[in-house]
């Protein structure tokens, strides 16, 4: 399988090379395929912040790369560098609060500058930690994608019709996809009918990008509206409803693009199976539950206006762009440390203590 999958690749949305981190702007897909280079950690905050790359696993590789841009500019200036360096720190995790992997690649980034031995290059040493992270996300992807699939193959081993929400496919990872890996293995290895693609209001990314990523690959894949997921349920023969997560607490509560709690609640009175996809750096175990995750709330400009143009005018808007899951609605979560069946505190202290698979 992993032969198969790592031929299948095709789309990617993160790459270094020459000095730059050079990111495909995800606002303007599908009508156009641009790159953007940004040569400082500031422009790669903004660049998180205004959403040229988005998906957990995606923003924390792009802010480990932001560091290495920061800490030449600040060695350039001279000075105490590393103590500048702490202000393009904080820069880049402001940029966006609710996705665990964003904070969890910074601290790897600020303990790989702490390990420096006397007279080693401190530029070539965080280069090179923020390249292992990106590479050790490509390899849990293609471990979650068999892992996931033998789940599938495991429960219903004919073809099967999934539901997906928002996008975490190679345009959301440093790889093959989370959630959207899954799909692609699964089709791979002929479980797969069809896929059905939530649009996810209101950045529209399953339009965009999921429909986008699957019909390049020849996946048979429907859009819908949001609020079509229950009636498909109930009408279509939806087996399993697989999605990514932006944050996982202690509890095995689950944070991701906002419509995915309505999604679970409905594929528990549906009896479909409900599978969370996330690298282990998505689980926060300094948070008890998902009470305690910071919910990112967005500009309600997103929902008010449509290509800048108002189509509603004297009215608020209510716009968090994420929820929260609470873990008794979720039949497994696979990490690239293995797969937990309807997740407690118990199991995912004890996920946490195993090594990785690959």
């Amino acid at each position: 399988m992993r032969e198969q999958l790592l031929a299948a690749e095709k789309v990617k949305a993160i790459e270094w090379r020459d000095g730059a981190l050079h990111l495909l702007d995800q606002r303007v897909l599908p009508f156009e395929e641009t790159w953007q280079a940004c040569h400082s950690a500031a422009a790669v905050a903004e660049a998180i912040r205004a959403m040229v790359v988005r998906g957990a696993p995606a923003i924390g590789i792009s802010a480990a790369y932001g560091v290495v841009l920061g800490a030449r500019a600040r060695l350039a200036e001279g000075g105490d560098w590393r103590l500048a360096l702490e202000a393009d720190l904080r820069v880049l995790a402001d940029s966006r609060p609710t996705a665990v992997n964003l904070f969890w690649a910074l601290n790897r980034m600020r303990e790989r500058l702490e390990r420096l031995k006397n007279g080693e290059d401190p530029l070539l040493a965080l280069e090179a930690e923020a390249l292992q992270i990106h590479q050790s996300d490509r390899e849990a992807n293609l471990t979650m994608a068999q892992l996931g699939v033998d789940l599938i193959r495991k429960h219903q081993g004919n073809l099967q019709n999934l539901l997906t929400h928002c996008n975490t496919g190679a345009l959301a990872t440093g790889g093959f996809g989370t959630a959207l890996g899954v799909i692609r293995a699964a089709y791979l290895d002929g479980l797969v009918e069809r896929v059905y693609a939530d649009e996810t209001r209101p950045w529209l990314q399953g339009s965009r990008l999921t429909a986008w990523e699957l019909a390049n690959e020849g996946i048979p894949v429907s859009l819908n509206a949001d609020s079509a997921a229950a009636h498909l349920m109930k009408t279509r023969g939806i087996t399993w409803v697989i999605v990514g997560a932006d944050r996982i607490t202690a509890n095995g509560d689950v944070a991701n693009k906002i419509g995915t709690y309505q999604l679970a609640v409905n594929a528990m009175h549906h009896g479909v199976r409900f599978m969370v996809v996330a690298p282990s750096s998505t689980i926060d175990m300094a948070l008890e539950s998902g009470d305690e995750i910071p919910i990112e709330e967005r500009d309600g400009r997103e929902l008010l206006e449509l290509g800048g143009r108002a189509v509603a005018a004297g009215v608020g808007a209510v716009n968090p762009v994420f929820d929260v899951t609470p873990a008794d609605l979720i039949d497994f979560i696979v990490t690239e440390k293995g797969v937990v069946e309807r997740p407690d505190a118990a199991k995912m202290a004890q996920l946490m203590c195993r090594k990785r698979l690959h």
